[in-house]
């Protein structure tokens, strides 16, 4: 059974759309056991980083998805839910889960650009199992004011970069790690490619 984390942070209804119309089996639940006890894990989410934390925390909902990953069982964290897996966000100076190395940051403010970006861009990804089927620089659906970024906290290259976009500056669009997949973008909001990507994860990844 896949669960899908509900922790007040947004995004249910339309990833539950996406997996109804995709046919998957799901559950959407708070319960840490229930998570821990999953066969696979989506943890979506928008909203302000902080906040998600504390609600996570007060919830146990953090030890859980910890927990889950450690089991080497599939998880996708999509948007928030991507940034959260991270070590820090820049976003009121929040410390994260940590379960995938690297840091979350603010779009610069000199970019003569609107932030957040809100809208299509495009994904140079690494052609992995969750982009399989999926044409090198598709459109995705992104809303965020902070960015995965491509570099480690030390200024090494990060090397869990499954995905690239441009918005100013170049920054990680999807990252992976072992069991762990994580995009920026909002695949269930994506159209057929974002339906595609989440059908990967369902059904080719275990």
């Amino acid at each position: 059974m896949i669960t899908v984390v509900d922790y007040e942070a947004g995004n249910l209804k339309s990833v539950e759309t996406a997996l109804y119309h995709l046919n998957a089996e799901f559950t959407i639940s708070s319960d840490p056991e229930i998570i821990v006890k999953s066969d696979k894990v989506i943890f979506p989410g928008v909203g302000e980083a902080k906040h998600a934390m504390g609600v996570l925390r007060s919830r146990g909902l953090d030890k859980a998805i910890i927990t889950f990953a450690s089991t080497g069982k599939p998880l996708f964290g999509i948007c928030l839910g991507a940034q959260i897996l991270q070590d820090y966000s820049e976003e009121r100076d929040t410390q994260l889960l940590g379960i995938i190395p690297g840091d979350v940051k603010l779009f610069p403010s000199d970019m003569d650009l609107k932030v957040p970006q809100i809208g299509w861009n495009t994904v140079s990804h690494d052609s992995s199992l969750l982009f399989e089927g999926i044409p090198q620089e598709s459109s995705f659906y992104f809303v965020h004011s902070y960015y995965l970024s491509t570099k480690l906290s030390g200024g090494s290259d990060s090397p869990w970069i499954a995905g690239r976009s441009k918005y100013g500056i170049t920054f990680a669009s999807a990252v992976h790690r072992d069991n762990i997949w994580a995009t920026q973008f909002h695949p269930e909001k994506s159209g057929p490619k974002g339906l595609k990507l989440l059908d990967n994860f369902i059904r080719r990844i275990d």
